[in-house]
């Protein structure tokens, strides 16, 4: 086609057989007034999680969290090291095993974890049955392993599951006459470290400090509740005038303190710009719109990721759950309402893992009404929304994790921070500060915004690990 005919193709010229009576197109586009969009980012996203929390004023930048005294030291979670296919537990680890809370001794520690022997698990392998003798201790270097017992009725009940880190079989070192009160099977693949009574003893008859922390193991230092909190006194049901028992609350000594991270970026913008080309629309506004745009997809990032606050970091080893069977199912996410119980807030999920989800129930012939959110029709289990959050990771083996957490610090849950009234404050807890015009006519504006999240008490918050969003039927 010649250039003549494309223009006549536009209507911009006329055509031999046809000719043109109007004016064209494409010629009184030249006098017609553009409509434009602002500019468009792909990466903003709803940031459920930014508007969910409960945002706490941090003055001075730091924000202290007071709990009860605790006599529960560490993380309960046994940490290995692998070279090839070899194993080792690390020896400060076994530290984590009750028996051996608080032992420290550097040459005895070393010694017991050369006792442990690598065995490989396949799944359905009985590792201890019901009943029998316990004369081993065992540590979960990788996989899942199910423990099951006699339910009330004589028939068989699951009593949960163990995964990486875990334990069981501690109290074996306390004594040689116990007997398993319930059979570890394992559910997948994987490896533990195993060491008996016999090479425990070995270690033992070698050892004052080890005899001497085996003797103490069952003193923690004073009366405790089932959360390891400090017990308070009190006495209820009586009559008379007996004597009342007199208590006193105890605090941790060094509670933990946030400090407020930071996500900073320099925006800069050339005068000749700023001057001529801000009609329709502002090129400063704009450029800071989408700047801040970023910076919030930062934080919410930050606040689910971040190794020292983020929220996959911070919640409790006792408070995560690996899924039953692979996929997040309706089992699962009652497993978690099971450990998030008082005034559940919500669920946060990678948009994947609640399709999964909703397949999961689809197959199960469950269809969950969903739940209205300031005019916005979320998803639901229970009554609880389920808000999706592209920020929480997803595997290269296509697994993602489900967080459920209670907000608020009258509920003692999860809380956001930020501090407020800050100089040249643009928005909450974000502030643009003028730096100047360079000697290139550069105008640079130093963009900030200051935050940081808390888990007030280690049961706001529960994890459902290693969910599986990628398999199909």
């Amino acid at each position: 086609m010649t250039v003549t005919e494309s223009d006549a193709a536009a209507g911009s010229a006329p055509d031999a057989g046809n000719p043109q009576l109007s004016l064209g197109r494409a010629a009184a586009r030249k006098l017609a007034t553009t409509t434009k969009s602002v500019p468009q980012m792909q990466g903003i996203s709803s940031r459920w999680l930014l508007k969910a929390l409960d945002w706490v004023q941090v003055n001075g930048g730091a924000y202290r969290v007071n709990r009860r005294l605790s006599y529960t030291v560490g993380d309960g979670r046994v940490t290995f090291e692998k070279v090839g296919d070899q194993v080792r537990v690390v020896p400060a680890e076994l530290g984590e095993l009750p028996p051996l809370r608080g032992y420290d001794d550097e040459e005895v520690l070393p010694e017991l974890a050369r006792r442990f022997t690598q065995q490989e698990v396949a799944p359905g392998d009985v590792l201890v049955e019901f009943g029998h003798r316990a004369e081993q201790v065992f540590l979960i270097a990788h996989g899942k392993i199910g423990k099951t017992g006699p339910g009330q009725y004589g028939d068989e009940t699951t009593l949960g599951s163990l995964k990486d880190g875990d334990y069981f079989g501690a109290q074996v070192l306390l004594s040689a006459d116990g007997i398993w009160e319930f059979t570890a099977k394992a559910l997948t693949s994987g490896t533990v470290l195993t060491m008996s009574r016999q090479a425990f003893e070995q270690v033992l008859e070698q050892s004052d400090s080890l005899r001497a922390q085996i003797e103490s193991a069952s003193d923690t230092g004073g009366a405790a509740n089932e959360h390891g909190e400090a017990e308070i006194d009190i006495s209820s049901g009586h009559d008379g005038e007996p004597l009342l028992p007199g208590t006193f609350v105890d605090y941790e000594a060094s509670p933990r303190e946030y400090e407020l991270s930071v996500a900073q970026t320099v925006l800069r913008v050339h005068t000749r710009v700023a001057d001529l080309y801000n009609q329709p629309m502002d090129q400063t506004e704009q450029q800071l719109r989408l700047t801040i745009e970023a910076l919030r997809e930062r934080q919410e990032h930050e606040l689910v990721n971040n190794t020292d606050f983020g929220l996959l970091h911070n919640s409790d080893f006792a408070q995560r759950v690996p899924t039953r069977t692979g996929p997040p199912t309706p089992d699962d996410f009652d497993e978690l309402l099971s450990l998030v119980w008082k005034d559940p807030g919500f669920f946060l999920a990678h948009p994947r893992t609640i399709a999964a989800f909703s397949r999961e129930c689809s197959k199960a012939g469950i269809y969950p009404a969903g739940v209205d959110i300031g005019g916005h029709k979320v998803p639901a289990w229970r009554g609880v929304p389920i808000y999706p959050c592209n920020k929480i990771p997803v595997s290269s083996t296509r697994t993602s994790s489900v967080l459920l957490m209670r907000t608020g610090e009258q509920n003692q849950g999860v809380v956001g921070l930020r501090q407020i009234g800050l100089p040249d404050e643009y928005e909450p807890g974000l502030n643009v500060r003028f730096m100047g015009v360079s000697g290139q006519a550069i105008i640079s504006y130093l963009v900030s915004t200051y935050y940081s999240a808390a888990v007030l008490v280690p049961d706001a918050l529960a994890v459902l690990e290693a969910a599986e969003i990628g398999r199909e039927g």
